[in-house]
Order: structure tokens, then sequence, then C-alpha cells
């Protein structure tokens, strides 16, 4: 192993000297690091821009800055006594890394610090080891094994995603920082042993590889993940665009939109419908306890029925007191047994006022199926407004379904035409 060892050393010293080479490794080293700073330097200006991102942003940066620091480290390293130049630039390399899957982390809620810690105490501990007799297998093999962890582990958190909706940015970021850690890996576990028959061309052309996906990496994820952060940003103004600011449900835009999507995709093998919900008395309420309380007893009701309906129903604020609900699966008998649901949870319900006055309220309900009634979104929701209003007038806090109007509404045409 140790005659490999030299090979495969003799094989690096032989690329920074051969005056045939077109692009040498110091040119490389300088290529990575001009790229790492640009990054830095657009991360921080886009710092100023998302305020939101500041720590996710500032810590890419730091990062970008370490891993531009290790490489110029990297390229004097042999200029330092001992292996005391392999080890702290593979230390810094290690530690630009580690910021990376912070940054990331950061930005799904999590963080990797003491792991972090302990890696690099690790890392430290292993040069003091190995010292200048192992320094060459140290620095070729087994010093590529925390430089892919983390990045295996930055890969994991693009995967996981911080909950919002998927965009493609992430999904390329967590395929270059996997393939960075599967490179390094790779560098760790086959090439120790693949050396020996590969010969002084293959370790060269490996050489060559690995420097050369290295630059890719460095100019790929810097700017990935700035274009991640762009598009969760637009991603979070348009859900802002479309969500009520005081219930935190969709507002009317939404509703029309994501309405219109599920009853499209209706059919009578899977019904749709549609509960029109009016508070009772509200204005009353608004007069008696003041527009603080009334705020407070629209948040109850949106809690409350979020917690019967759950989250694949289309629930929306459309105006004042006024929600609609679209429940995609769900016939008469079905959608009914929600809707009522919602009333009794919603009549149970105590909201406190400022001042410490408990208030109770009540909500009429009207429902609509698709097909029956209606076809389109407007004509549903119109059919269950009709429906909401029969509630109303029956004293509320009552469902009331648009058949029942047609039917009741025709028994009232058939009077009138006998009474004549």
């Amino acid at each position: 192993m140790s005659a490999v060892n030299k090979s495969y050393g003799k094989v690096f010293r032989k690329h920074r000297a051969s005056e045939s080479m077109h692009v040498d490794l110091i040119t490389i080293y300088l290529l990575a690091i001009g790229t790492l700073l640009a990054s830095c330097g657009m991360t921080l200006w886009e710092r100023r821009t998302h305020v939101a991102r500041k720590k996710e942003l500032g810590t890419l940066a730091a990062a970008y800055a370490t891993l531009a620091a290790g490489c110029a480290a990297v390229s004097v390293r042999h200029q330092l006594p001992g292996a005391i130049g392999s080890a702290l630039a593979n230390l810094i390399m290690v530690s630009g890394y580690l910021l990376i899957l912070h940054g990331v982390a950061v930005s799904n809620g999590r963080h990797y610090r003491a792991l972090s810690a302990w890696m690099l105490v690790g890392v430290a501990i292993a040069w003091s080891i190995a010292g200048v007799r192992w320094e060459t297998s140290m620095w070729n093999y087994w010093s590529a094994i925390p430089i892919s962890i983390a990045c295996g582990m930055a890969a994991r958190e693009l995967v996981r995603g911080n909950g919002a909706k998927r965009v493609q940015s992430r999904d390329i970021a967590a395929i270059v920082s996997g393939t960075h850690a599967v490179f390094y890996a790779a560098r760790a576990c086959v090439l120790p042993w693949a050396a020996t028959w590969l010969g002084h061309g293959g370790l060269s052309a490996i050489a060559k590889l690995t420097m050369y996906e290295g630059v890719l990496y460095s100019v790929i994820l810097p700017m990935t993940l700035l274009r991640l952060v762009r598009d969760e940003a637009h991603g979070e103004l348009l859900m802002e665009s479309r969500t009520d600011y005081l219930t935190g449900l969709g507002n009317r835009r939404w509703f029309f939109e994501e309405g219109a999507r599920v009853i499209r995709r209706g059919d009578a093998a899977r019904p749709v419908s549609l509960l029109a919900l009016d508070l009772d008395n509200f204005k009353t309420i608004n007069d008696r306890y003041g527009h603080d309380a009334g705020d407070e007893v629209l948040k109850s009701f949106a809690r409350a029925a979020k917690a019967v309906l759950g989250q694949d129903a289309v629930f929306a604020r459309i105006g004042g007191e006024e929600f609609a609900v679209v429940l995609r699966d769900h016939d008469r008998v079905r959608a009914r047994a929600v809707g009522e649901a919602v009333a009794g949870r919603f009549a149970q319900t105590v909201t406190y006022s400022a001042e410490g006055t408990g208030i109770r309220a009540t909500v009429s309900i009207g429902m609509a199926q698709s097909g029956a009634e209606a076809s389109t979104l407007a004509e549903l929701l119109a059919a269950a407004d009709r429906a909401l209003y029969s509630a109303k007038a029956l004293g509320g806090n009552r469902l009331e379904a648009a058949q029942f109007v047609a039917r009741a509404q025709a028994v009232r045409d058939g009077v009138a035409c006998s009474g004549r």
C-alpha cells in the first residue's frame, strides 16, 4: 500500500510540474478559489434582499469563503513542516463543507452544531495519529471521508425539504451535493484498492476528473442554492397572495382556483360537495364586543372547522364572515355529516375577548353537490348559497341542502299555481 501511496503522490506532483498539461492543478485551484469568492459575494448581496433568509445566506457565504481559503491552503500545504499543512488544509475544507450542511439545514429549521464539532475533532485526531508517516495515505484517501459525509448529509437535507412546495432547484442542488459525496466516497473507499491496477495513466485521469468535478461543484451548487432561495421566496409571496391574513386559510382567489381544479377532476364515481358557511349574528358580536373580539371569533371558527375538515378539504375565507369548503370524494351523506360536525364543534367553542368575556357563536351552512344542482364551481356555490339563506331563515345553527331548497321551491310554485 505504501508503494501505491507514493505512486499516487507522484501523480499529483507530476501534474503540478508537467509543462505539457494545458491546465495544471495550481490553475484549477485558482479557478476554484475565484468561483467560490464570487459565489460568496453574490450570496452576501442576495442576503440584503432576502431578509427572512439572512441567517441561511450568511452561513452559505461563510461556507464558500471557507472553501476558498481551504483551496488556497491546499495549494501551499507542502510549504509547512511535516503534515501540518495537509492537516490544516483538510480541516479548513471540512469546515467549509460543514458550513454548507448547516446553511442548508437552517432553511429546514434544523442544525448540526454538535455533530460538526465532533467531526472536526475526529479529523484533527486522525491527522495527529497519521503524522508524517501516513500523510500521503491520509491526504489521498481517508481525508475524503468527512467531506463525503458532510455532502451526503447536505443532500439528505435538500431531499427532506422544509415543508414548502417542492421546486426543481432543490432537486438539482440535492443531485449536485449527492454526486460530490459519491466522488469523495469513491476516493476514500475504491481508489486505494484500484490504484494498483490503474497505473499512472489511470490515476492521472482520476486526479483530473476529481479536480474538474470539484470546480463544477463550486460553480453549480452556489448558483443552484441562490436559485432555490429565490424560488422559495417567490413561492412564499405567491402563497401570501392567496392566503387570508387573519385566519391563515386560503382567500377567495385561492378558493376559486383550487375549487375549480377539484371540480374539473370530479365525476359521477367521485362526487364533489360544497359547503357555504356564514357565522350567525356576526354583526351583533362586532357591535357588542368590538372588532378585535370579532376577529378572535373568526380565528376560533377557522381552527374548529379545520380540525374537522382535515388537510384534503379546500377551505377558504371568501368574505367577511363567509367561508366555503370544497370536499372531494364526498357524497351528500358524507358531506352532511362533515358539515354538521363543523356546526356542532363550533357551537361548543368558547372564544374569549380581550377583557376575558366568553363569546359563543354559531354557523349556518348550505350544501350542494356537483352534478345534481350545478356543474361548475360558480353554479355550485350559488346553489349552496341559496341553501345557506334557507338555513338562516330557519333560525341558523343548522345545515340545509340545495336539493331541499329546490324541492321546497317546486312545492311553493305548485301551491301558487293551484291557488290561481
